[in-house]
């Protein structure tokens, strides 16, 4: 079976790719885990991030006509130094996603208008992305 046919099966899960540190699970919360909802007009994803803010990794999201998703990222701070607004820490425990780029990727169960996205980066690390089904224009022509 193809596994970017998924959409054909709906007991199927769809696959999931994970890459860079993101794939580097370690004992704290799994960067990655993924939801995907339908309703009848748009697709809804949550993609979490635990441990991650908005301005510290440098999330982007990539949608495809075919329904592909890339969220993209980069995990900062380097060198294992955390910045507060008065001090700085060096990290002597780290189980959160280490620093290094991340992509994960997956496929929704149908095209898309990738123009029609409505993404939210959540403040408890959840990045969630509303995208419209792809419609086909129905012409109609009178006789």
């Amino acid at each position: 079976m193809d596994p970017h046919n998924f959409g054909n099966h709906p007991r199927l899960k769809p696959p999931i790719v994970i890459t860079g540190t993101a794939k580097e699970r370690g004992t704290g919360p799994p960067i990655g885990l993924t939801d995907i909802g339908i309703s009848e007009e748009a697709y809804l994803f949550r993609v979490a991030l635990p441990g991650l803010r908005r301005n510290e990794c440098k999330v982007k999201c990539e949608i495809l006509h075919n329904g592909t998703v890339h969220v993209r990222g980069e995990v900062t701070p380097e060198g294992g130094i955390l910045k507060d607004s008065s001090s700085v820490f060096q990290l002597r425990v780290q189980q959160l996603c280490p620093p290094g780029p991340f992509t994960i990727s997956f496929k929704l169960p149908g095209p898309v208008d990738p123009r029609l996205f409505s993404p939210n980066f959540r403040g408890d690390g959840i990045f969630e992305g509303v995208v419209m089904k792809h419609r086909v224009p129905i012409i109609h022509i009178d006789s």
